[in-house]
């Protein structure tokens, strides 16, 4: 287990409903109740938004707030999987600054949010035990078939613009790392869904040979906090 991320309150308890206008989500409440609460994931779902699925509510605390809740987990054959896409840098941040991430211990200094590349944000900027710049894209990802994880669920054009900017960056001689934070615990191996989008996973394999790093790892979703757990096997091998 690497790093976790603890929340200060349990969830609250429900039945995922639907998902509609991208930001909003119908849960059902124990009680029979309807909530309509944030949807802080703009990705296709692809698998996670069955309706009757178990989900869990974050509570905001926030009475100003248009949505006070937030959609934070739903329960996907009998595994939690994390759908906040605002939760995934701060894990990985946190497992980085703790010295948590095998090959990356003993970092000088972790920033996020560094302006760099074409009018884009690195996600983290890391420097190394050497002195070199490390730039960390972090994607997060929630789909899965048969105990492998996959990204992207739809088409991405910006995360395209990404690997062209890693790309870039390993040309100008620096470190430049992929990573992707598997939103759940049930798989075994991550592999890119060239079905979806190959495009992009064409660019993957072909900055991965450049010397751009690529690295996955699932999540622990508990009511108690999201964890940074496993590193999985990356299978580069080509389309299916």
């Amino acid at each position: 287990m690497l790093s976790p991320m603890q929340f200060d309150q349990p969830p609250v308890v429900g039945r995922f409903q639907r998902r509609y206008k991208r930001f909003f989500a119908d849960v059902e409440l124990e009680d029979g109740s309807t909530l309509t609460a944030h949807c802080p994931n703009t990705g296709s779902l692809l698998g996670c938004k069955d309706e009757g699925l178990r989900a869990w509510l974050r509570d905001s605390n926030d009475e100003k707030r248009k949505l006070r809740f937030t959609w934070q987990a739903v329960e996907v054959g009998g595994t939690w999987v994390n759908v906040d896409t605002n939760l995934p840098n701060r894990v990985v941040r946190e497992a980085f600054e703790a010295g948590k991430v095998p090959g990356f211990e003993g970092l000088r200094s972790v920033r996020s949010e560094v302006n760099y590349g074409n009018r884009s944000r690195i996600d983290l900027l890391l420097e190394d035990q050497d002195g070199r710049s490390v730039y960390v894209e972090v994607k997060n990802t929630t789909l899965a078939e048969d105990g492998t994880a996959r990204f992207p669920d739809a088409v991405t054009a910006r995360g395209l613009k990404h690997l062209g900017e890693l790309e870039q960056v390993v040309r100008e001689g620096h470190r430049a790392l992929q990573l992707f934070f598997v939103s759940r615990d049930d798989v075994e191996r991550f592999r890119p869904a060239y079905e979806i989008d190959p495009a992009y996973c064409a660019k993957l394999v072909e900055v991965a040979s450049k010397g751009v790093e690529v690295r996955a790892f699932t999540a622990l979703v508990t009511p108690a906090e999201l964890t940074l757990h496993r590193e999985l096997p990356v299978d580069l091998s080509g389309a299916l």
